[in-house]
């Protein structure tokens, strides 16, 4: 703020709080440059979302001591932080291979969302709209998101999702689908080998590529039934 700012921002707060008011000319002119000296750097307005009058106002009614230069140049600092932090770089339009043009494109748009010039950019929600006819179209003939070559692929990686795949396939009930009463794995995780040592504490706890037999027969159980 330029320093006729200052004085007009002084003469707003008198109004609210007749403590900050100076009759004496020196003592005036000492809080003058003081304030000016802490809010060189703050805005009077911004267009997005600043003004230092709705500053003022907010503390006023929050706080019951007399309102400080440092007070509004903490909020006005908290502010330029929340802008940044909510700011994604959006890509220049400069040469990439020109890294001065790069750096100085992306400054600016920095310093002018920090200064309250420009709106911070950020990301598109990538789970924003409905999905494409043609993609629904193409889950319906593949059943899965995964294409079946790449499924293949990860059936090494994968043994006991593969080896559930593979039975659910072929019509066998998903032993997966329960709760494993032996190692107590959830419905959906595979089976842990768990080795008891002689204090009783669990030794080890590697998932298996088969479930436990005592699983085997509660999946099949309702099939039976």
């Amino acid at each position: 703020m330029e320093r006729h700012e200052v004085a007009a921002v002084l003469a707003y707060i008198g109004r609210l709080d007749p403590r900050m008011i100076r009759t004496g000319e020196r003592e005036a002119r000492d809080q003058l440059d003081q304030w000016h000296e802490l809010m060189a750097e703050v805005p009077l307005a911004t267009g997005h979302g600043w003004d230092v009058r709705a500053a003022v106002r907010e503390h006023l009614l929050d706080s019951p001591f007399p309102l400080l230069p440092v007070d509004i140049a903490r909020k006005w600092r908290a502010h330029r932080r929340d802008r940044l932090g909510r700011h994604t770089d959006p890509t220049p339009a400069a040469d990439p291979d020109d890294v001065a043009s790069w750096r100085a494109e992306l400054r600016r748009a920095r310093q002018a969302v920090a200064a309250g010039a420009a709106a911070p950019a950020t990301h598109r929600q990538l789970t924003g709209g409905r999905v494409r006819p043609d993609i629904e179209a193409r889950l319906r003939v593949i059943g899965s998101c995964i294409p079946p070559a790449v499924r293949d692929e990860l059936a090494a990686y994968r043994p006991a999702r593969a080896a559930r795949e593979a039975a659910v396939a072929q019509g066998e009930p998903d032993t997966l689908g329960v709760r494993c009463e032996w190692c107590h794995a959830c419905a959906g995780e595979p089976c842990r080998s768990r080795r008891v040592g002689l204090d009783g504490r669990a030794r080890g706890n590697a998932p298996r590529a088969t479930p436990h037999p005592t699983r085997v027969d509660l999946a099949t159980a309702p099939a039976a039934s």
